[in-house]
């Protein structure tokens, strides 16, 4: 971060915007310590805020109901088939994994009974195996014990092919696993594994019984009936299920942490907008909290003034971008559009995606739409600091995509629109339907005319955007377009899971259902022999340069075009109480420890 931007947060500190917390939050997902954090504030004349005595529950239950809003409501309950981050949530209520990740990135045990350790014997020393002890006397909801058959199962179910899985790739490198006992697990990895804390932990880490799916492991995976009546080992218990609207439960007596939870029924509502989330919450106090406020930041700053809640802000490693399609979304093979056996007509011309990548006006979007709430981008892999590349900066140049694409053959036509060999540059570029994503569109259409480009801005209700339908052309990861744009969620501190969605063995496709992780259908083979080497890379210089390169890979070939580098921003009720939010994690993470202050 430049000292221009540090001296910006630090501002906002003093002025009240963002907290002392979430300022830190910011800085050690740039690669700095709390303390070094709050000595920076404390030198900036940031005086150190007077904690307040409150009241903590001492007992399960009588809080009543919590009410949270997704506006992205989820369409499914089960998290090995979630296609984004609302699924992994609606199916947090109710499951968990054996561990999540706290606001500093450090792991927090779930049904684990500690977090294993070169230290305490629990990794290898040579990388190759982690060795997971389970919490005893857990139970699933519906009486039965969890125990170590459940996690074996779980990987067995995720890997075999005909499930299609969306987690299947968390297991790569996984080549056995083996019950020590009832209670303990043995993972042993193909390879020395540099971060062996991508299987089970965080959000795509949930664990499913294997008494209710075991049978439906499998080509008949979408027939089971937990996958919309889950029964886990979680804090509540399943009530009712509206896909795309509300997920009802109410509290787990026999839930295995003591004195919790607090509240006695949660209600998950969907639907609406996130700016009609963020009112519900800040200033009717209608609910208490409302996940991924995507809103204007002068929009929110007006709605804190006087009401009920508060914008909270976390930082991580999502990132708003631009997806350029390498396949033809636009001709059939085989059944099968955007076919990884297609080509794109213009958008596989380096000198078409070269002058795209200096048409988005990222200066306007962050200042305009999104504040605090993230930075102008100039790599797709930004946080933790050491895999951020130096190589890259953004440029707003009309004048030079101009010259690229004059140079390159494409001649502007009597209509303004530059064509070559037939084919005019006209795109489709698609989105969720969000008044932030809509005004970002129309920022980058009207730049891209000025370079003869013509866009035509094409928006998806949020809840078949990010759907698991195969049978939908409008999804994300059918990319039937040729531009799209979202926010891909770093949910580890590690790049691995971020950075596999660019290899040739996770394009999606009509095979895999299209649950796997590169709708681009980007293939690379220089990408894939540094995404395998850094899998097995144990000196963690070396594989930061491996992961910088990969990025550099991708953003300078404009497979993607970095937008924003996104916090992630919640509001909630100023009377519910510690609800600190993990960027690395689920919102609903930290569930279980909610309580609402009197």
């Amino acid at each position: 971060m430049e000292e221009r931007e540090l001296r910006h947060w630090i501002e906002r500190v003093k002025d009240g915007t963002i907290t002392r917390r979430e300022f830190t939050e910011m800085m050690i997902g740039l690669g700095l310590t709390a303390p070094f954090a709050a000595h920076m504030l404390t030198s900036a004349g940031v005086a150190q805020a007077q904690t307040k005595t409150t009241f903590t529950p001492t007992k399960r239950g009588g809080g009543g109901a919590v009410k949270v809003l997704w506006w992205q409501a989820p369409t499914l309950l089960n998290p090995h088939f979630a296609n984004g981050t609302k699924d992994q949530d609606g199916s947090r209520i109710f499951y968990e994994p054996l561990a999540s990740f706290d606001p500093d990135g450090n792991l927090l045990p779930n049904l684990a009974a500690e977090i294993p350790t070169v230290a305490n014997g629990g990794v290898a020393k040579d990388g190759t195996s982690i060795t997971w002890k389970l919490k005893r006397n857990v139970q699933w909801h519906d009486g039965k014990p969890f125990t170590a058959d459940d996690v074996i199962f779980n990987w067995e179910y995720a890997t075999d092919a005909a499930t299609a899985a969306n987690t299947a790739g968390t297991f790569p490198n996984v080549v056995k696993m083996e019950k020590v006992d009832s209670h303990t697990v043995k993972i042993t990895f193909k390879r020395a594994q540099p971060f062996p804390y991508t299987v089970f932990c965080g959000p795509t880490g949930q664990i499913v019984p294997k008494h209710l799916f075991e049978a439906f492991k499998g080509a008949n995976s979408r027939e089971a009936p937990a996958n919309i009546k889950p029964v886990g080992t979680g804090p509540y218990r399943f009530v009712s299920f509206k896909p795309g609207d509300e997920v009802r439960a109410e509290l787990n007596p026999n839930y295995h942490v003591p004195n919790r939870p607090f509240f006695d029924t949660i209600e998950m509502k969907g639907g609406g907008d996130a700016a009609s989330a963020a009112r519900a919450v800040i200033q009717t106090g209608e609910y208490d909290h409302a996940w991924n406020i995507q809103v204007e930041d002068d929009i929110l700053k007006r709605m804190e003034q006087g009401g009920k809640g508060k914008v909270n802000i976390a930082l991580a490693g999502d990132i708003e971008h631009i997806q350029l399609n390498q396949s033809d979304p636009w001709t059939e093979v085989e059944g099968e559009r955007s076919s990884v056996k297609s080509k794109h007509p213009f958008l596989t011309d380096p000198a078409v995606r070269q002058a795209l990548s200096l048409l988005v006006d990222r200066g306007s979007i962050q200042e305009q739409l999104y504040g605090r709430q993230g930075q102008a981008a100039s790599n797709f892999l930004n946080a933790p600091s050491k895999f951020a590349s130096k190589a890259n900066k953004w440029e707003l140049n009309p004048d030079k995509a101009n010259q690229i694409l004059e140079a390159a053959g494409w001649k502007k036509g009597p209509d303004g629109i530059r064509a070559k060999d037939g084919k005019k540059l006209k795109v489709v570029y698609q989105t969720s339907i969000n008044a932030v994503r809509q005004k970002t569109q129309a920022i980058v259409k009207q730049v891209a005319a000025k370079a003869g480009i013509e866009i035509e801005i094409k928006s998806v209700v949020a809840s078949v955007f990010f759907a698991s339908d195969p049978a939908n052309w409008d999804t994300y990861p059918h990319f039937a377009t040729d531009l799209q744009m979202y926010t891909t969620t770093m949910t580890h501190p590690d790049p691995q899971r971020l950075m596999d969605q660019f290899t040739s063995w996770e394009v999606a496709s009509k095979e895999n259902k299209w649950l796997s992780r590169n709708p681009t259908r980007w293939r690379n083979e220089e990408y894939d022999r540094l995404f395998k080497a850094a899998d097995e890379e144990m000196d963690p210089v070396k594989r930061a340069a491996m992961f910088i390169r990969m990025n550099d890979l991708v953003v300078q070939n404009v497979v993607v075009i970095p937008v924003i580098w996104r916090a992630k921003v919640y509001v909630a009720s100023n009377k519910l109480k510690d609800n600190d939010i993990s960027a690395w994690d689920s919102d609903l993470a930290t569930l279980a420890f909610w309580y609402r202050e009197a």
